[in-house]
């Protein structure tokens, strides 16, 4: 079949197709650990899984509306207003099957050919791939490490021309770990207020937080009017195989990314739907734990990582990803690349990780590492890893 041009544009999510090289060594009978792919190890919380049961016998197997069950929408409502400090109602609620339509639809709805879209680098791959399939052209806002991987604000400000229709911030960030500053979030709704910006907010990990204080750049004047919040279960509640996330957005635009989902995938499963209300409104201890589990796991690697030479790493504040720089391990070794390092890194040693430039160019140098793994098996990695870079240099 003749594809599309916009097929060529259309990018992937690295973390899956190294899963997948993995699962083949497995089924070679090779040991691998697993620290590629984003997905907390725990399972799902019992309460929320009697809940989906109970749906279940209770008729929740029909369609929905597209934007979502009331109930649901009313639940995410009342906790955005709750954890972000705005006030948010029922009918700015889109709730989607996973976070990534909330991505989909609000760049579809956005941006075209002849637009820009500002996004973090390196940075969850869709965002980019997203940009580029709607033919609007990506404008990276490059996070350094000397930055503590964050972006500068006077660069960003200088790239906003009238062509932009689009800004987007992550926060707590997937691959670095790093959070934008309560500063830095109200330099950025500056700009956006001042040239009529919207901003995506993709905040997914705001429940996993371990050093200072989550902060959304909804809580600055003029924000809850350009603001669309991603958000979802899949981290905070170990829910990634549920696929539901939600956005919270101005209602006429909620309207717009509704009538997308309608055409798209028509709704979401409505008993997973009476799940995701079990989960907001119900105990929260299951959730504690595991940040307080990510919070060991991240100081037991970012401790082991650092000790191992040619590999340094900054102590993530968020997120469950280390982010080391391993430009010296690379130079020791004759690695061409990061990725050419990750593959030698899975074939020869059994540890799976990403390449930092799986998310975007500005991450060559850097690997990133999921530490939603256990204790032994972190140790295990770190053992390895430790022995691999000894092995070549």
């Amino acid at each position: 079949m003749k594809l599309a041009s916009a097929m060529s544009r259309l990018g992937t999510e690295t973390a899956f197709e190294v899963l997948l090289r993995a699962r083949a060594l497995e089924a070679q009978g090779r040991d691998v650990v697993h620290l590629e792919i984003g997905e907390p190890d725990f399972d799902t919380p019992p309460n929320i899984i009697d809940a989906a049961c109970k749906a279940l016998h209770g008729g929740f197997t029909h369609y929905g509306p597209s934007a979502g069950l009331p109930a649901l929408r009313e639940a995410i409502a009342a906790e955005v207003s709750r954890s972000r400090g705005i006030k948010v109602t029922p009918d700015q609620v889109v709730v989607t099957p996973g976070g990534k339509p909330i991505m989909f639809y609000t760049i579809l709805a956005l941006a075209e050919k002849g637009d820009e879209v500002m996004y973090p680098n390196p940075g969850f791959p869709i965002y980019e791939s997203m940009i580029n399939f709607v033919g609007a052209k990506p404008v990276p806002l490059p996070l350094l490490e000397e930055r503590e991987f964050g972006f500068d604000i006077a660069d960003m400000r200088k790239k906003i021309t009238k062509h932009t229709k689009l800004i987007i911030i992550n926060s707590p960030h997937n691959p670095c770990g790093s959070m934008l500053s309560k500063q830095d979030l109200e330099a950025i709704a500056e700009a956006a207020t001042e040239h009529d910006v919207p901003v995506l907010s993709d905040e997914i990990y705001s429940r996993d937080v371990y050093e200072g204080k989550f902060e959304s750049i909804t809580q600055f004047p003029g924000m809850t009017e350009r603001t669309i919040i991603l958000d979802g279960f899949s981290k905070t509640y170990a829910m990634t195989g549920w696929r539901m996330g939600y956005g919270v957005m101005p209602a006429d635009f909620a309207a717009q990314v509704a009538k997308l989902q309608t055409n798209a995938t028509s709704c979401t499963a409505s008993f997973t739907q009476m799940a995701g209300v079990e989960a907001l409104l119900g105990p929260q201890d299951a959730a504690h734990k595991m940040v307080a589990a990510f919070k060991e796991r991240r100081d037991l690697i970012v401790s082991g990582l650092n000790e191992i030479p040619g590999v340094h790493c900054l102590l993530p504040k968020g997120a469950f990803y280390a982010f080391p720089n391993i430009k010296d391990a690379m130079k020791r070794g004759h690695f061409a690349t990061s990725k050419e390092f990750a593959d030698a890194l899975l074939q020869e040693a059994g540890v799976a990780a990403l390449s930092g430039t799986a998310f975007g160019r500005y991450g060559e140098g850097y690997l990133r590492f999921s530490y939603a793994n256990s204790l032994p098996n972190i140790r295990k990695a770190l053992q390895r890893i430790g022995e691999f870079v000894d092995k070549h240099k």
